[in-house]
């Protein structure tokens, strides 16, 4: 159950970053403006826009590539969570140093926060299940 459940978890989070990031690469000025809260962080920036769109996409296809394969998993889960909790982290740097006010961590929590933390919820999990596996005796 818990397997499906992580498997399943790491492909919502794997399409909607490969999305996100597409949509940053095909349409940035646009994504500019549909994001809440995007425009309050500086002026548009397409080439910006579209490199952080190209980590999305390669995000995404690491949380897809770890679904299908778990000899790999670990390595393609905990590496895009690494990034996204940094980046999550980040906003809340900005917000301790003044640069944001409070108000902004729970417009951002949904498409930053929460994709860091259910990350650490299928890494932890795969990490967990790679070791009980691993000391598993062979018949």
């Amino acid at each position: 159950m818990m397997k499906s459940a992580c498997i399943t978890l790491a492909a919502v989070l794997g399409v909607a970053a490969v999305a996100n990031g597409l949509l940053m690469l095909i349409a940035p000025e646009s994504w500019y403006f549909a994001v809440p809260g995007v425009t309050t962080t500086g002026p548009f920036n397409q080439h910006f826009i579209r490199d952080i769109g190209l980590i999305f996409i390669l995000i995404g296809a690491a949380f897809l590539v770890g679904a299908r394969r778990p000899e790999v998993r670990l390595f393609f889960w905990a590496a895009p969570t690494i990034w996204l909790s940094g980046h999550a982290l980040f906003h809340f740097w900005e917000v301790a140093v003044g640069i944001c006010t409070v108000s902004v961590l729970p417009r951002d929590f949904p498409a930053v926060t929460l994709p860091a933390i259910l990350g650490w919820v299928i890494t932890i999990w795969t990490a967990r299940a790679s070791r009980t596996i691993a000391v598993v005796p062979s018949r």
